[in-house]
């Protein structure tokens, strides 16, 4: 991870677009969202071993549709890899 890797849901015009100390993070590889981190801090091991679904403006079904992101069964503390876009 470094300081200047976007955090999914931030602003772009945000003051700090990286990782924050005591947070805890995934990275997203692939698809619309590649190379940004999700922040996890807080959730439950159920959450962070299954997959989400992102809202993303690059959707091959458009602006405001959804990204799947989930754990490859290796790596499951690892990055969340994209799984394919949804309406």
């Amino acid at each position: 991870m470094t300081q200047e890797q976007r955090v999914y849901g931030s602003e772009r015009d945000a003051p700090v677009l990286g990782p924050q100390p005591g947070r805890e993070y995934r990275e997203l590889t692939g698809g619309p969202l590649d190379g940004q981190l999700i922040a996890v801090t807080g959730w439950t091991e159920e959450q962070i071993t299954t997959g989400a679904y992102l809202i993303t403006p690059h959707s091959v079904y458009g602006p405001g549709d959804r990204a799947s992101y989930g754990p490859t069964f290796s790596l499951p503390g690892g990055p969340r890899v994209w799984e394919g876009d949804t309406p």
